[in-house]
């Protein structure tokens, strides 16, 4: 198959949506398929880029509002494909591509990863206006909506076009490449090169730290840390972004600038060990999240997880198993949780191990590669038993 993949955000941009899409790209390039990716132009980045079997074309934007950029060039460049997978939210881009399918007669497959999260200010209105107009001009048209875990899709902002068109959407989870994020017994080079002490206990924080992220958390985590209780903790933070200015001055103020690391951001080639540094690993999102990529690789390198409760998550993270769930934006709850799985080596251990086999199970990135394969076969599949039906009826 010659698939298109268009996503608002891709590498070196560091996020869910675009890492997501790099995984199917690849995984579906190693399975014989001609892939090529589609997303905005970036500063230092290729316009055209060849990686891992398949092609990245990054496109200019006539205008970028955040991550959300107008590629009217899509029009043209996606001619020629058996399917398009377009990767949402996309403001700006996925009205766009919808209209571009509809236009050549390709058949569209649509993931929907999250929804958008209001940042309370002008852009609110922005974000409602394109929730609304995804619903009906995206959505109702797709030939297939993917959702990355069930209780994404029964409680999300798209849950009407769930109940209405579920013969046409499926659950396809995000995954993790179990090979390269594995548990690491010995940390002391990992400490070492962090210049983390060696016997600290260490947290973990991974997120893209802009403002398209303001709902990861990480204020919220700080605030549970500065507690005097934690004074031998330190905190290590992985990622980048415009905000991350705002974090350092919270860290300042809060008196605790020695015990936390900015890391800065990660590729996948240095992100297991990242992880494997940390005795615990936090993701306390303010709302819901829709699945959780920081869960599913902290615990297939066999690390436990504190994780804000909501519908997608709870798909991952059993609590008392595999990780602890906290309320969002419970400072107290989060510090006891981080104290009780710090104090307690075995239970760490213990979920560490359980979430290790329970990611091995359900969620390797090649066997999500073999579902989307078949998802997209039963599309066209669909589509020229419509054809020949079709076809019959004017006989």
């Amino acid at each position: 198959m010659r698939i298109a993949h268009v996503t608002s955000t891709f590498l070196p941009y560091h996020g869910g949506t675009g890492n997501v899409c790099y995984h199917h790209a690849q995984e579906l390039a190693r399975r014989g398929h001609d892939i090529h990716v589609f997303t905005a132009a970036m500063p230092g980045a290729q316009p055209r880029e060849r990686r891992d079997g398949f092609t990245i074309h990054r496109l200019r934007s006539l205008v970028q509002i955040g991550n959300a950029p107008l590629l009217p060039g899509l029009l043209k460049e996606l001619r020629g494909f058996d399917l398009i997978h377009l990767h949402c939210p996309f403001i700006l881009g996925a009205e766009m591509v919808s209209l571009a399918a509809a236009l050549i007669h390709t058949r569209l497959v649509v993931s929907y990863h999250s929804d958008l999260i209001h940042p309370g200010n002008w852009r609110d209105l922005i974000f409602r206006l394109a929730t609304w107009s995804s619903r009906f001009i995206v959505m109702q048209r797709a030939d297939r909506i993917l959702f990355v875990s069930q209780g994404h899709a029964e409680t999300n902002d798209q849950r009407e076009v769930y109940r209405k068109r579920r013969a046409h959407c499926d659950i396809l989870p995000n995954g993790v490449d179990i090979h390269a994020f594995q548990p690491q017994p010995d940390r002391q080079r990992l400490r070492e090169s962090l210049s983390l002490p060696i016997d600290a206990q260490v947290v973990g924080f991974v997120a893209a730290l802009d403002t398209a992220h303001h709902y990861k958390g990480l204020s919220i985590l700080l605030r549970a840390l500065a507690a005097q209780s934690f004074a031998g903790t330190y905190l290590l933070v992985v990622g980048d972004g415009d905000l991350k200015e705002q974090y350092r001055h919270q860290v300042h103020e809060l008196g605790i600038p020695e015990r936390v690391v900015f890391y800065g951001a990660a590729g996948h080639e240095v992100l297991p060990s990242l992880y494997q540094a940390c005795d615990v690993v936090t993701m306390p999102s303010l709302v819901p999240e829709s699945f959780g990529l920081v869960v599913i690789e902290a615990l297939a390198c066999g690390v436990p997880v504190i994780a804000s409760d909501g519908p997608g998550v709870r798909s991952l993270l059993q609590h008392g198993s595999n990780g602890l769930l906290v309320e969002p934006g419970n400072v107290a709850m989060l510090a006891e949780a981080i104290r009780y799985l710090l104090q307690d080596d075995a239970a760490r251990r213990r979920m560490g191990q359980l979430g290790r086999a329970k990611i091995k199970e359900r969620y390797d990135w090649a066997q999500i590669g073999i579902q989307l394969e078949t998802i997209y076969q039963d599309v066209l599949d669909e589509f020229k038993e419509q054809m020949h039906v079709t076809e019959q009826s004017k006989l």
